[in-house]
Parts: C-alpha cells; structure tokens; sequence
C-alpha cells in the first residue's frame, strides 16, 4: 500500500489538549478574518503595496493604520504602505519591492486581482516569493457583486503561484504564516485565500500567533531574502528571449515547482508541532468508513461537517468530507489515497464556468482519479473510479445551510442523480431541499439584527460579540450582511453565541 503525505490522521484536526499542550497556543481574543491577516504582516513584514477592493478593503485599511500610528515590525523596522493607482500598479510595485529583497504583501478580491493577472505571471517567473492576501469574490459578469465566489481565484489559477483555502478567521491567519514560509522556501509567490466578506467580516474566536512564535517560523526578511538588484551579485532578470532560448526557461521553472507540495506539508507539520493547530494540503472529515464523500473549499465547508454529524445520526448514511486546503499546487495523489474507497463523490464549488467539461475542482480530481486508475507512479491503488457529481453553491455569498448538503448526498443515492446540480436557489438545475435540520451547537442563541442606513448596526453586532468571547468565553460569530446599505435600505447583521464551539456555529 502506497504511503500519501499529506493527510494526516483525521482525529489530530479536532482541537484539544495538542494546542494546550504546545509551545506556541496562540493569544485568546476575537477578531475577523482581515484582522488577523493585519496582526501577522504588520510584524513579519516590511511594507504593502495595494489598492484594496471589497471585501480586502479591510486589510489594507488595517494595515495602513498602524503605519500611520508608526508601528514597526518584529525587527524594528519602519513600515511602508504604498497606494499606486490601480491594482495592477500595486502588484507592480510589489514586484520591484520584492526584486529588491523585501519582504511585501498585498490585499485584493475579484476584478482587482484579475487587473493584476499580468503582472502575477512575472513575479512567479522571476521566483519573487510574495504572499497576497485575497478577500475571494464574484466576478462581475451579468451583474455586480462584492460577495464571496471563487471566481477571481479560478481566473488566476494558472499563474504560478501557490493557492490555500482558509475555512474560518484562525485559518486566514494561520495560512499567511504558512504560505509566507512556503513561499521563501521554494521561492514560489502565494495567495492566502478566505471567502470575502463571510470570512474576512465575520467576528469570531481566535487565538493570535505569538510574536516569539513568528519569529521562529518565518524568521527576518534579511536572512531569507535575496536582493536580485545588489551590484556586487549581478543577475539579468525579465530579458527579452525569442526562440532559442524561451522554451528553456519556461521548462525550467518545473525544478522550483517540484518542492512546493513536500515544502508546504513539512511546513504544516512544523507549524502543528509549535502551535498544536493541524492542517494538511487536504483535511479530510470522518472519511475512514465513508461511501459518499462532499469535496469543497472554504467556509461552507464548516457547516457542511455539521450537517454530514447530522445525516450520520439520524439517516445512517456513511457520509464524510474533505477540505481542499490546497489548490495550487493540487494534490493529485493526496486527493485519491483521502477518497479512493468511496462510491460517489459531489464536488462543491463557488463559481460556475457552462464552457468546461467541468468546474475546475472536479475537473482535475477526475484527472487525478484517471492518473491513479492508469497506474501513474506515486498515486496510490484504486480498484474502481468512483461516481463523480459536481455542483454550484454560495456564489456571491447565497447561503448554503445543512438541507442543501443533505439534498447534495441524497442526490448521489438517487436511482437517476444529476451529474450538475446547483444549491440554495429556486431553478430547474436546484436540488430540492426536504429538511433543513438546526445544526447549531446545543444551547445556541442565534438573532437577527436590523438598521436603516447601517448606522452603528454593525458596530454593535461586533461589541456584542467581543463582550461575549473575550469576557465570558462563549463561542461567537458576528456576521454583517452588507447591501443597499448605502442608499438608505437596512442593513442585515447575524450573531450566534455558542457555550462550546460547533461545526454549525
């Protein structure tokens, strides 16, 4: 039997007395997805370039604030932000702040980061080892939209760069930390992923990396750093080469890509060993004795763990889920050793693109799955392909709750199932949802909150919310649900309040 890496034991990613246990467990708080990536940049690294756009306009924001109140990294250093004109001049001065051995970052979402495409290519091909921040979100096609899709990082997937998904605030930050060490170990730049707005907005319980712990795990940008424009080390770079000499180049990048998965998943375990926090290219969820399998990535993905505890107990269905951590680079082989033993398989993705053969997510686990079957070296055994479904859910932040994932696996136990399906939304290609059961925590209280023009509503859903996990260590997240706000119609807030953390919170 072929050993995967990658997917480590199940049971190591339910928190407990591992992070208790750890040197680094990390410092209590409440805090959103963008507040989290402000606390780890604004200590390891030395500057931003960036033109945020919703829903990334709070990392910025929050960046610039503590340059402006004159804060300084871990090193003593002064910190930079620098505003150009557009989001493809920020990534373009990311490229030169980089070229010149500093360590950079950057915030952006859906057409911002398109903007940037051009430029992404030549920071991955000049192996600038910069990490991005991304707020994902709809892109802007029969309508506008600033909510979450996964449209923008499907748009930028082939430029060379390193994509992880973050599920919840922890994550967001504890991925900038982990991509920042991947990314300076192989010199390949990164995107941090989390769902714009249900992420990077949403108020919950987190445990901030320790400054001492950043230091060991990334370490300063002067010893990790190279500086491409030092004039005692010439080096050509971004030259013109026609065809004698493009080809090689280009084939030669493959020797960087090579190390990104090992170097991602060693870093993962180094960083479980320090903060007692497990994470792996793939995470797998009650997966061991699994016939049907739900496959995603990001935030949904919490609820779908509550609702798959859910149909395990009152249908009986051997139902379980796998997180994807990692889109690029794509865990072929992890993928296939995590849901080989499966009969069926729904893929479940933010975007939807009529013109593939199918969503990108699907489409190359199919790929994998057809690697493994054929017998490629370094996929493990598989006896027979799996049934495989793909389907639409949350795109521009629509709710995706416990009755859509239940009508997703009674859709594969269907004599006649839909291979494409669609969630959440009233269309002919719409699963139909029979039960939506509470999947929320024993002793949760939900509510609802309401305020014409948003005047102080969403400040007050976040007070509340801080009050109840930093003063009486309750279980939060405060949610606003941002609209027509600004043209005088109400403004929506969410806020659940938990005696112990659930998959449903």
């Amino acid at each position: 039997m072929a050993t995967i890496t990658g997917v480590p034991p199940q049971a190591e990613f339910v928190p407990g007395e591992a992070e208790i246990r750890a040197p680094y467990p990390g410092i209590p708080t409440t805090s959103d997805g963008a507040g989290m990536v402000v606390w780890v940049e604004t200590h390891i690294t030395q500057g931003a370039c960036a033109y945020p756009i919703t829903s990334s306009t709070t990392m910025g924001g929050g960046y610039q604030a503590e340059v402006a109140n004159g804060t300084r990294n871990m090193w003593g250093e002064e910190l930079a932000f620098i505003e150009p004109e557009s989001e493809h001049s920020a990534t373009s001065t990311c490229e030169g702040f980089a070229v010149a051995g500093g360590r950079v970052t950057n915030f952006t979402s859906g057409q911002g980061l398109i903007l940037m495409k051009e430029v992404l290519y030549t920071i991955s091909g000049k192996r600038l080892p910069i990490v991005f921040h991304i707020g994902a979100r709809a892109l802007t096609s029969h309508s506008l939209n600033v909510h979450c899709g996964h449209d923008d990082i499907a748009g930028v997937a082939d430029c060379g760069w390193g994509i992880l998904y973050a599920r919840n605030a922890q994550e967001a930050g504890d991925m900038a930390l982990i991509s920042r060490r991947v990314a300076e170990d192989t010199e390949t730049p990164f995107l941090n992923v989390q769902d714009g707005f249900l992420t990077t907005h949403t108020i919950e319980n987190v445990r901030l990396a320790e400054p001492d712990l950043m230091e060991l795990f990334v370490g300063p940008p002067s010893r990790r750093l190279r500086n491409l424009m030092d004039p005692q080390v010439p080096l050509m770079s971004g030259v013109v080469q026609n065809q004698d000499s493009y080809m090689k180049g280009k084939i030669a990048q493959r020797r960087y890509y090579s190390k990104v998965l090992p170097a991602l998943q060693k870093a993962m375990d180094e960083f479980y060993d320090l903060t007692g926090r497990r994470y792996g290219v793939v995470m797998p969820y009650r997966m061991e004795d699994a016939d049907y399998a739900i496959v995603g990535s990001g935030c949904m993905m919490e609820t779908a763990e509550a609702a798959v505890d859910w149909m395990r107990e009152h249908r009986g269905w051997k139902v379980g889920l796998l997180h994807l951590t990692a889109f690029r680079p794509f865990p072929a082989a992890e993928i296939v050793a995590a849901l080989r033993h499966v009969k069926a398989i729904a893929v479940l993705e933010r975007l939807d693109i009529p013109l593939m053969q199918s969503n990108p997510q699907l489409c190359e686990i199919k790929a994998a799955f057809a690697d493994a079957m054929a017998g490629t070296p370094g996929y493990p055994p598989v006896l027979r392909m799996p049934r495989f479904y793909g389907g639409s859910a949350g795109l521009g932040s629509r709710d995706v709750r416990a009755g859509d994932f239940i009508a997703t696996v009674e859709n594969m136990l269907h004599p006649g199932p839909r291979v494409y399906f669609t969630l959440g939304i009233k269309h002919p290609m719409a699963l139909p949802v029979y039960e939506d059961p509470d999947v929320r925590s024993p002793g949760s209280f939900s509510m609802r909150g309401h305020s014409v023009g948003g005047y102080g509503s969403v400040t007050t859903n976040k007070v509340i919310a801080t009050i109840a996990g930093e003063v009486f260590g309750m279980d939060v997240q405060a949610y606003p649900k941002y609209g027509s706000e600004k043209k005088g119609l109400p403004t929506t807030y969410y806020l659940t309040i938990s005696p112990s953390r659930g998959c449903g919170l």
